[in-house]
């Protein structure tokens, strides 16, 4: 089951002729040895004087303008090569981040009225109450950020202990999430376990019920018909698992299996995956974010299969 190396040099070269100079930063990073201030370089093209991102950085919406879903796509990458809290684009960004927090909902905003000026998937349609749809996607993980990499006793740590506060608060009051936002919470749950002993100063609760909660989310979330993975866009396994030693392996079983299965399968002639979503509106421009989508999921996937030794 194991990708070949002829596969393997197909999709390297597929991102270097045709996905964003970001992604092609970020697989030679990753698999390759490439430069950290190379990915810096071409992610810092997205950022904007106020700190925030924007620009299409995430390939759905393609407003120029800093949002904190923008931002929240940015920090992810910024995790993944292990940027330090003291580098210009870091720092920047978490004067952002502060100077967005909504203190009223323990929130940033998910969707900005800007999103509806430029071209963008009916999802990021900015209207009245559209927050609803989207509660702690992305705070909950912009929380983590914030005290991830701002200093310990700092304002801006302040800040992301009152967003987890409000995150958790609703987490332990909710019956189910979509994939996005548990997503967002087990990241959450990966950097209070570097904070355990603030965290256990500050809530009544002990970090293994928080996982628990989400654990159960995930698996309450899962599409567990293998049949219909390919049709649309459904919550795989391998969506919630980065790694064998993942918690939740064990809890999907056989499933795991089958969705590393799925995605070799699924791996086209030309060493890329398709997306399984469309815009349903904007045809060229889709047609250009579909592409960027591919380069990032070819190295999404890639990560994964690697993790599992299946390179």
């Amino acid at each position: 089951m194991k990708i070949s190396t002829e596969m393997f040099k197909k999709s390297s070269s597929w991102i270097k002729r045709n996905a964003r100079p970001l992604e092609a930063a970020r697989w030679e990073y990753l698999f390759e040895g490439g430069s950290r201030d190379k990915v810096i370089k071409y992610l810092s093209a997205f950022q904007n004087e106020d700190g925030g991102f924007g620009h299409g950085i995430e390939p759905d919406f393609w407003s120029p303008y800093s949002s904190p879903m923008a931002t929240w796509a940015a920090g992810q990458i910024l995790m993944e090569i292990g940027a330090m809290s003291d580098e210009k684009v870091v720092k920047s960004m978490i004067t952002y981040l502060a100077n967005t927090y909504q203190k009223e909902s323990g929130m940033w905003f998910s969707v900005l009225p800007e999103n509806n000026q430029y071209p963008h998937a009916s999802w990021w349609h900015w209207q009245e109450g559209v927050q609803e749809n989207w509660m702690f996607n992305p705070s909950a993980e912009l929380a983590a950020l914030l005290v991830h990499w701002s200093p310990k006793h700092s304002e801006t740590a302040q800040i992301g202990w009152s967003a987890i506060e409000e995150a958790l608060n609703h987490l332990f009051n909710v019956d189910e999430m979509d994939k996005h936002e548990i997503n967002n919470y087990q990241r959450l749950l990966k950097v209070l376990n570097l904070h355990k002993t603030t965290f256990t100063s500050k809530f009544p609760y002990l970090l293994s019920e928080v996982s628990d909660i989400i654990m159960s989310l995930a698996e309450r979330c899962v599409e567990r018909d293998v049949y219909a993975w390919s049709t649309g866009y459904k919550p795989l396994p391998l969506d919630f698992i980065d790694s064998p030693n993942h918690p939740l392996c064990e809890k999907f079983g056989d499933l795991v299996e089958h969705n590393l299965f799925f995605y070799v399968e699924k791996l086209s002639d030309e060493g890329t995956w398709d997306i399984s979503w469309n815009w349903g509106s904007y045809p060229e421009e889709f047609a250009v974010a579909k592409r960027n989508w591919k380069g990032i999921l070819a190295v999404d996937r890639y990560k994964t299969l690697k993790s599992f030794e299946l390179l």
